[in-house]
């Protein structure tokens, strides 16, 4: 060549055709780099797709233009997740895939194999949960990629077929003793104070009656709240005044992780009639900016956490706990999952080992049935119907 570099090249006719179709060439690889043999190889596979009416120089030129994976990715979150589904989804999957952007963002989509993802996925082997969270967000992003055609449809979802860490689900339950402690310390942290500690620690010497910290009411009444609705974190800090029916006892959100929801407030209601509503803000739970909702409750609920002696109890445990009174009053699942506003059947079954009563009766029964016949009793068909009727409520 007139450059003086030398290359393996071949010459062929696309899709089988005779002399009247132009010549295409495709280069194999450049003299030295690729041995002949290997490039005897290379020329002998590229015919042979020709004779299956492949055309080798078009899909050359269709993978050198292909997206990368940090492509896929922001077409995935802007096209797909940003338009159909909600802010606080979208950063989920943005910060799973971010990890995958880190290590193959510059690679093509289609040349992302298997093994690069369960590399992946082995080095968060320390956070089973968010491992398996990874691996779904890559399927998900890959799968959609595939539908849209920007990776070819036969191309293997590098996701697929990697086994999954085993998940232990983190189930806390407040016992009554430990629900009187929370409420103690509720009271006090709005009455006298929580006694300061850590970050409550005061830079000048006070006297020791005096060490004590007031808590937000609004983060009072949001911690009341979640434990009597069993609502979501999430649902209570964006409830709003308008969404609460005070005559109908509920609070009506427009918007919420399943979509809408009504909130059975009960014995909230209570709670909600002492808090004040502040001027120009429309939110149940005000935060420090005029007319904002509170952003989260780290800081008072660490701080309640600990005057109760329950260290480790995650905000999120109180919906677990109002969802394992309800089963253990054999108030049925069916309604528990209403009131939680889960989707699925299978979301509340995690609560039905709670649900004793009704076991408990069944082996009453039954047992006084085998003790009785055992005396020398007699049942008869009455005491069947009563049996029945025993285990039924």
């Amino acid at each position: 060549m007139p450059s003086g570099h030398k290359s393996f090249i071949v010459e062929y006719r696309p899709h089988g055709g005779g002399r009247g179709v132009a010549t295409r060439r495709l280069t194999l690889g450049a003299y030295g780099t690729l041995t002949p043999e290997l490039a005897r190889r290379g020329a002998q596979e590229a015919s042979a797709r020709v004779r299956l009416g492949e055309d080798p120089q078009v899909e050359k030129s269709r993978r050198r233009s292909s997206l990368t994976v940090r492509g896929l990715v922001s077409a995935f979150l802007k096209e797909h997740v940003g338009s159909k589904l909600k802010a606080s989804t979208h950063a989920h999957y943005a910060g799973l895939l971010a990890r995958l952007e880190a290590a193959h963002g510059n690679m093509k989509a289609e040349a992302l194999t298997r093994a690069h993802v369960a590399a992946l996925h082995q080095s968060m082997a320390a956070v089973p949960f968010a491992a398996n969270r990874f691996l779904a967000a890559v399927s998900k992003c890959f799968s959609w990629g595939a539908k849209r055609g920007l990776v070819p449809e036969d191309h293997v979802n590098p996701a697929s077929r990697i086994e999954r860490y085993r998940e232990h689900r983190r189930e806390r339950f407040l016992t009554n003793e430990e629900l009187a402690r929370l409420g103690d310390v509720l009271r006090e942290g709005e009455t006298i104070g929580l006694p300061w500690r850590g970050e409550y620690q005061s830079k000048h010497t006070v006297k020791e009656e005096n060490r004590r910290t007031r808590l937000d009411p609004f983060a009072i009444a949001a911690i009341r709240l979640l434990l009597l609705t069993g609502a979501r974190l999430s649902e209570i800090l964006d409830a709003q005044w308008q969404h609460v029916d005070f005559e109908r006892g509920i609070l009506f959100l427009p918007d919420s992780k399943t979509g809408k929801k009504p909130v059975y407030l009960s014995a909230a209601l209570a709670i909600l009639r002492r808090l004040p509503q502040l001027a120009g803000n429309p939110y149940i739970i005000a935060g420090l900016k005029d007319g904002a909702p509170r952003a989260d409750l780290k800081k008072p609920w660490a701080a309640v956490t600990q005057a109760a002696g329950l260290e480790g109890l995650r905000i999120h445990d109180l919906r677990h706990s109002f969802a394992s009174i309800g089963a253990g009053a054999s108030l049925g699942l069916p309604i528990i999952g209403k009131l939680l506003g889960h989707t699925q059947a299978a979301t509340t079954h995690r609560y039905a080992h709670l649900d004793a009563d009704p076991m408990r009766r069944a082996a009453e029964t039954i047992g006084a049935t085998i003790a009785a016949a055992m005396d020398g009793g007699h049942v008869g068909s009455r005491t069947v119907v009563h049996m029945a009727k025993r285990v039924s409520q």
